[in-house]
Order: C-alpha cells, then structure tokens, then sequence
C-alpha cells in the first residue's frame, strides 16, 4: 500500500510544531513494501547502494555471474575498506537465493559525480570457448569506463578480474554496446572526435580480446564529419542477430524524436567504410523518423512468430516484429511518457506500427510518487525460456513488467513486481530553490534474464539487485522445458 504523499501532509506542519515541520520536511517515502502480481522476489543484493544500469548474466563452469555496470558516484566498497568510484559489481548469483558480491571494479570519474559522468554503465561477457580465437580456457568482459574508453578484462576467476587491454580511448562519450560471442564482433557506442554526434557507432572485431581489430565508424546520415545541417541525435544501443539473421537493429535518440534503423549486417561489416552520405546509406534496410514525444531506447527483435490468430489465412501466418522501447527522464511525469511500441517489420523496408503498451498512471499514482513513471528498457536475452512469450520492461517507479507478447497486436500484462524502498533508495527532486521537493521512490532502470529463468532488476535509485521468479498465469506462458540446468530454485 503507498503512503500518502507528502505535499498532502505538509499544509499541517506549522499547526503541528517546528520540530515535527522539520520531519515532515524530508523526502517523502511512497513504497514501504512490495507489490506483486505473478512475480516472487527469490534473492537480493543492495550493490553496496551504487546507481545501477545494465545487468548481464554468465554461466562460468558450473556456476553463475551477474555483472553489474553502475552509473557516476562514490560508494564505500566493503571488501576493500575503500571509497570508489563506482564501476563495475561482480556477483555469484549460483544459489539466487543467497546472491554473493564477489567484487567491484572501480570506474571512471570523480566524487561525489552522478549520472552518466563517470561510472561504468555498460558490460558485455563472453567465454573464451564461443569466440573464434581467443584462450578457450578463460572469460573476457567488455565494459564502458565512463564517457572517455571502452576497456577488456580477463574475469576468468570473477573474484580477481584483471585489465587486458583498453580498446579505445579519448573519446567524448559511450553508451549501450552489443557484443557476438560466437563471432566476435562487437558494437560500441562512441564519441570520436570529429563527429557532430556524441554517441556514434564503433564496430570492432574483439574474436581475440588480447588482439582488438577497428573495423570502422558509423552513424546516421548528417552525423559524420564535415556534414550541414541539422545532426539527428546520438545512438543509445545496438542489438544483432549476427551472421545468421544478418540485422543490427539502431535506435537513436532515447526520450524524444527517436529513429529506428534496420541495417544489413554484412553490408555494415564489409561495404566502403568512409563516413559519406552514400557509404553511411548503403547497409540501411529502413529508417523510422518517430514524432516529438517518442523515443528509442531498445529496440528488440521478435523474428518468425507464429499468430494463431491468423493461422487460417492463406498469408501471413508468421510475421516480425521488433519491439521499441523510449526512456522517459524527467521526474513525476515532467515531459513526455515513454512506452513500448512495437513494430511489424514482416516488410522490413516499411515498418508498421501494431500496438502501444503502458502502465496505467492510475493503477498506483505513479506521477506523484517520485522519480520517474515510464518506460526504459525490455530485457535482451534471447533465451527459448521467454522469447516471443514474455518480455520484460522495466517501467523505473512501476518496477518491472510482464507482457504477454505472443500477439504483438494485443501485447497483455501478465505480471508485475514493484520492490520496496530500503534505507539504501536515493531521492529523487523536481523543482528548485523554495520551489524543490524531494521523493524517495523505486527506480527501476534495467531488468535481464538468464537461461534459468530468473529475472534480475536493477534500480538506479542505488537501491540495489532483486532477483525475481514468474509465477501464476505469466509461468504458464513461459516454457521452462528450455531450461536444462535449471536449478532446484526454480522448479518449485
């Protein structure tokens, strides 16, 4: 149940006394426990209270990592006896139950920074045994270390990751990368120098980490070198399908007048690599000029579905889509709300929008709470356990999100978890001066799945880890019989 909010109590405080008008004064608290619906909360790990972006999950041998980027900030790091930089969190997630930080990986910026200025917030793993030719006996991490370099590290024993190499540096920002284990290629958000875009597209061959190949820059028409007019905005995160579906999907510009770019792989890989009009042209399948109020954050592929609805016409019987996710950014509904959109690109040269979903304002009134209510991300797992059955959205003060997504005409919510706020969830303000007020509210920033099933939140309100379960209606959907280490945990 939420607390009444704050603004509604303080109109009282004089009547009622100075010492208790100082109490009412700070921030207000609008979730004291979770709220649930076909989800369970299985394990948990506060992050040490540092502002978390992207969870990626790695099954080394017999057991199971979550790496954790982190954005801008300062935190003491109890293994060390340290305050550091916040970076990157390394936890043994085997027993999900009982998640064990392992290790932190320091990253780029100064105290007391916030943000995207500094941290580390993107990271990508890869077994040594999946790429082409590096040492098959380790396991490698690519990670943004803050706005200025992407970085390789040997995580081959997770509780003493070791620096291999930097892949490039000097650069004036980075972002949401994408990495192919089983080709190598990789896709780093970047700012070189020159461009008239501070998040561009670097593409590299990282087959063998020790040994980092530059392949070639890439933008958008306008963004390059020495072009005019108006520079569509910065690319946030890439995701391909590698060789065999032979697609990266683009989007740019995450909380207004977003572009979705469908590009050829092997033409983005192989054709003329200087940055002119006609070369930046050559590998685009379709580009989407989005209105004002949407954004593109993620972009999900959601190939070969199969529709029952249709499944006695003659034609189109199986259909892609792709779904797009916008991230909203200012607090208590101060612009506009981003949601998941998803596409039909079943004629990849004209996509076709199908549906909208977002949480109803309403169901919690989620504009007062605190924070932000809207959409950020979908997880990007591929797993058979979930794909084209559930997806995840994580919906910042609306926790995560379950959709039923097996008709993308009529994508259904099946389940939804909201963590409580602990001593460790940070404020969140709008206004300034005699005008500001603070809240304390969940944020919800990314969520991602493991070939378990788990599904892991991260919150950017340094509120910590949640490792969470489908149950009910939404389990039912998910097909479990693709998960063959599953664990013990997750049967029940």
């Amino acid at each position: 149940m939420r607390w009444k909010n704050y603004a509604a109590t303080i109109s009282g405080c004089v009547a009622l006394g100075g010492a208790l008008c100082g109490l009412l004064a700070a921030p207000a608290i609008t979730q004291r426990k979770a709220e649930k619906l076909n989800m369970e909360l299985v394990g948990y790990n506060d992050l040490q209270a540092r502002s978390a972006y992207q969870p990626v999950i790695q099954k080394q041998g017999d057991r199971w990592f979550a790496y954790i980027g982190h954005h801008g900030g300062v935190q003491p790091n109890p293994l060390t006896g340290k305050d550091e930089l916040n970076g990157t969190s390394i936890v043994d997630v085997t027993d999900p139950k009982r998640p064990k930080y392992i290790a932190h990986i320091p990253g780029e910026g100064k105290t007391g920074g916030g943000g995207d200025a500094g941290g580390a917030s993107m990271v990508r793993v890869c077994s040594g045994s999946d790429l082409p030719h590096a040492d098959k006996s380790k396991f490698y991490m690519l990670r943004s270390y803050g706005n200025s370099a992407h970085e390789m590290w040997d995580v081959t024993d997770p509780a003493r990751p070791a620096r291999l190499n930097v892949i490039v540096d000097g650069l004036r920002d980075t972002h949401k990368n994408w990495w192919e284990c089983d080709t190598g290629i990789a896709y780093l958000v970047s700012g070189v120098t020159g461009w008239r875009t501070p998040r561009m597209l670097q593409i590299y061959d990282l087959s063998d980490p020790a040994k980092p190949v530059f392949i070639r820059n890439f933008g958008l028409q306008g963004q390059q070198p020495g072009a005019r007019g108006q520079t569509p905005g910065g690319l946030h995160g890439p995701i391909s399908t590698g060789p065999k579906g032979n697609r990266v999907y683009l989007p740019y510009d995450n909380a207004r007048d977003g572009i979705l770019q469908i590009v050829d792989r092997e033409k983005l890989l192989n054709g003329p690599k200087e940055p002119t009009e006609e070369n930046l042209r050559y590998p685009q399948i379709a580009r989407v000029d989005l209105p004002v109020d949407i954004g593109a954050h993620t972009a999900f592929p959601m190939l070969q579905m199969q529709l029952p609805e249709f499944a006695k016409q003659r034609d189109g019987k199986v259909k892609d889509f792709l779904a797009l996710v916008g991230e909203t950014t200012p607090n208590e509904c101060n612009e506009y709300r981003q949601m998941v959109r998803f596409f039909d690109i079943t004629t990849e040269s004209k996509p076709v929008g199908a549906s909208t979903w977002t949480v109803p304002e309403a169901s919690g009134n989620f504009c007062g709470a605190g924070g932000r209510f809207g959409t950020h991300s979908s997880n990007e797992s591929f797993t058979p356990i979930y794909y084209k059955r559930l997806l995840f959205i994580a919906h910042f003060n609306a926790g995560v999100r379950v959709l039923d997504v097996r008709d993308p005409f009529h994508p259904k919510e099946v389940g939804y978890y909201i963590p409580p706020i602990t001593d460790k969830t940070d404020k969140r303000c709008v206004g300034q001066g005699a005008e500001q007020h603070c809240k304390v509210a969940i944020q919800t920033n990314n969520v991602e799945v493991d070939d378990r099933g788990f599904i892991y939140a991260a919150d950017r309100a340094n509120t910590g880890l949640h490792i969470l379960e489908v149950t009910g209606a939404a389990r039912q959907i998910a097909d479990f019989s693709q998960a063959p280490s599953l664990s013990a945990a997750a049967r029940h």
